[in-house]
């Protein structure tokens, strides 16, 4: 495996990793085509891969009304770009152009939220999960009667928030590391596969 992923060790096999470790990593490869640089630059510390992966999927895949996957990928893209993660930039940029079918709007966001073709929802959302992201700002009365009234409810200005926060982490990690993003990315859900 490439040392470059990372300034940090990662495995030389994946024979190397935990069988649990292993297999998370074998069934994403299997889906993808290929392995996200991210498994790998965090395979080295098993303890934090597994509570990394296990936050993130309760964030990211968890069944929500009013809260879509594109959405919560809108979050995450905006996020960061501002935090200057071109990894997440372009690995969730990829994962929004699929769910959105949109093979323009992450570039949009990630340079200009206000200027990309958003609902007035979205940009509530989004106004508020850079307030929380950026800005170290909380829930007052006013960001929630603003966010209750565009439609979304405590659980998902709670997703909101908790998305921005938990990407904060993830762009300082990969930005640690110095891990690049995967180029099989950048052409995902922008041409045929």
């Amino acid at each position: 495996m490439n040392a470059a992923i990372s300034r940090f060790p990662i495995p030389d096999s994946l024979d190397e990793l935990p069988q649990d470790l292993r297999e998370r990593i074998l069934a994403v490869q299997e889906k993808a085509g290929f392995v996200p640089n991210v498994f790998l630059m965090l395979a080295h510390r098993p303890e934090e891969f597994r509570a990394f992966f296990a936050y993130h999927d309760a964030l990211m895949t968890r069944e929500s009304a009013s809260l879509t996957p594109a959405e919560r990928e809108m979050i995450v893209v905006a996020i960061s770009a501002r935090h200057g993660c071109l990894y997440c930039v372009v690995a969730h940029g990829a994962l929004l152009r699929i769910y959105a079918k949109d093979p323009l709007l992450a570039d949009q966001l990630a340079i200009n939220p206000r200027s990309a073709p958003l609902t007035e929802r979205q940009r509530s959302m989004l106004d508020f999960a850079l307030h929380v992201g950026l800005e170290r700002g909380g829930l007052d009365d006013d960001w929630q009667a603003r966010l209750l009234a565009d439609g979304f409810d405590l659980d998902d200005i709670w997703d909101i928030g908790a998305i921005a926060a938990f990407f904060g982490l993830s762009n300082r990690l990969v930005t640690l590391a110095g891990t690049p993003p995967n180029e099989e990315f950048y052409l995902m859900g922008r041409v045929p596969r």
